[in-house]
């Protein structure tokens, strides 16, 4: 029997679920994550979004079945990754086919965005 996860643990588990189910070329916000996860957690926000991804690697690695988590698939509300990975980012985006905007520094939200209930 597993044992039971606490609730930051159980609200991690949803995050990290959620944005490795971000398929290739797509992107997802931080409030698009959070929003969805709270429509059956009731809580986050996303600030919390972003504290999970930032923290992904270290302190909830005990959370993560495998090291393959797409993070650069989830950018602020204007399409824009995290500042401090941005080269990493886009240079994974650009590598998948992820519409980008015409100076290629932003995701293309209108054609990349995507919702979990899409194939």
């Amino acid at each position: 029997m597993a044992p039971e996860l606490s609730d930051a643990e159980e609200y991690v588990t949803a995050v990290l679920d959620l944005v490795r189910r971000i398929p290739p070329a797509r992107a997802m916000t931080y409030g698009l994550v959070a929003e969805i996860v709270a429509e059956t957690l009731h809580r986050g926000g996303p600030r919390q979004v972003g504290a999970v991804l930032a923290g992904s690697g270290d302190r909830y690695a005990h959370l993560a079945s495998d090291g393959d988590l797409p993070w650069w698939r989830v950018v602020n509300a204007a399409g824009s990754p995290p500042a401090h990975h941005l080269t990493e980012a886009l240079d994974a985006l650009r590598a998948e086919g992820c519409p980008l905007s015409r100076d290629g520094r932003r995701v293309d939200l209108r054609r990349a965005v995507w919702f979990p209930d899409q194939t």
